[in-house]
């Protein structure tokens, strides 16, 4: 079979506390000024100059027509090793080779242009996928009708929602038809209905034979769309394996065993900011911090964090999913409508939020908490959706008389009423 992507041992790195240059686009007087900062490159190291590889040696094939995912903690590399293949950057060393058309949904807008409509900036996205006028015009009424912004189409995109700019990029990214589809963890900036509009369409995009890439911190996602899996940790590809394997072994392998999570500085984006994450921890009814809980017991979870300026409508929470990825359910801490008042605009300072989960709800087995910081239809400041993991013990739990494994992630204790009457 053909092979669409060829990695061969890339490796990117960054200088720490510099700007990028002024001029980025290849132009011959940039690379003759590039010269003398190439020619002392080894000098700089050895006085101490401070860098960070953001890759390290990756390689990998993919065949045409496959489906790939990418996963890993924030900072692991994914978006650069994207970035890297979408010819948005270039490797410090190593090679690329990518046989077809590449369409890129790295960020929400990528490649629009501000000033121009929806409609320019459809064709504009077009020509720089290499199509042909007609070949847009074929599509165009449809990438229309998928991103439903049919009012706003003649309108500039500076003046749409994050939502629209999202919905019409992914639009002209999925129905451009390239060769081999890139797409980053964007979908999570859209709603629910969207989000599953667009696993839709990736769904089909696969289903045609195409090439795809996906990065995603939705490992239910990543399972029903992808065949094979990386797991990349800090710069380095740890494991490609068949999406099943690599998930368990990013899920079972990367989450702390003491019951606690800290972030270390570049596992946080910059996007963050006034945000910034300091310890999830969880604790027993003893007030130990524990990986192992009772099913009959209640659990604490606390979540303590910096602002370092005024956020407005903040809310800070939890998500909790199965070692599988499916959802058991979300909560926020200004969920109750008295805490949303008081706490609407939240000053800079440290903060702890905090909730418990009841006893008697969870069932067996092992689970993922996951933090999400954000001003809802605003921003989304932080997210970590496997920043913990823990294991549910059933002990004394109900039913556990009997021999088979109860089924579903809730095991409640229900009051059951036995009557008995003669006919």
């Amino acid at each position: 079979m053909t092979i669409a992507i060829k990695v061969e041992g890339i490796s990117k790195r960054y200088k720490i506390g510099t700007a990028p240059g002024k001029f980025r686009y290849g132009m011959l007087r940039d690379q003759i000024a590039a010269i003398p900062s190439k020619l002392f490159r080894r000098a700089e190291e050895k006085v101490g100059v401070n860098f960070i590889w953001a890759l390290k040696d990756v390689s990998f094939d993919l065949e045409e027509g496959r489906v790939l995912g990418i996963i890993g903690r924030n900072g692991a590399g994914k978006s650069t090793l994207l970035k890297v293949l979408s010819r948005v950057t270039e490797p410090t060393m190593g090679m690329v080779t990518v046989r077809g058309r590449v369409g890129s949904l790295l960020e929400v807008g990528t490649g629009f242009h501000p000033e121009l409509t929806g409609r320019e900036n459809i064709y504009l996205n077009g020509a720089i996928l290499g199509m042909k006028r007609n070949e847009i015009e074929a599509k165009f009424d449809e990438i229309v009708d998928f991103s439903e912004v049919e009012q706003f189409i003649d309108t500039p995109v500076k003046r749409y929602s994050s939502g629209m700019y999202l919905r019409l990029a992914f639009a002209v990214a999925a129905h451009l038809e390239p060769e081999i589809l890139v797409v980053d963890e964007v979908l999570a900036v859209g709603d629910a209905e969207f989000q599953r509009k667009c696993l839709g369409k990736m769904n089909d995009v696969a289903a045609q034979g195409r090439t795809v890439l996906f990065v995603s911190h939705n490992m239910s996602a990543i399972l029903r769309l992808t065949q094979e899996a990386l797991v990349m940790q800090k710069g380095r590809l740890l494991l490609r394996a068949p999406t099943n394997e690599a998930v368990d072994f990013y899920l079972a392998s990367g989450q702390s065993q003491a019951g606690e999570r800290s972030w270390d500085a570049d596992e946080i984006p910059a996007a963050a900011a006034p945000f910034r994450p300091l310890s999830l921890k969880l604790f027993d009814p003893r007030g130990a911090v524990a990986d192992i809980v009772r099913s009959t017991e209640p659990l604490t979870v606390k979540i303590e964090y910096q602002l370092t300026a005024p956020i407005t409508g903040l809310r800070v929470g939890i998500y909790l999913n199965t070692i599988r990825g499916e959802y058991v359910f979300t909560s926020f801490d200004v969920d109750e409508p008295a805490l949303y008042e008081k706490y609407s605009v939240r000053q800079p300072g440290f903060y702890t939020s905090s909730c418990t989960i009841p006893g008697d709800l969870l069932n067996e087995g092992r689970y993922i908490l996951g933090v999400n910081a954000s001003s809802f239809g605003v921003k989304r400041y932080f997210m970590d959706e496997n920043a913990l993991g823990f294991s549910v013990d059933p002990s004394a739990a109900p039913g556990m008389q009997w021999a088979e494994q109860r089924q579903g992630p809730l095991r409640p204790r229900l009051n059951w009423a036995i009557d008995r009457s003669d006919a």
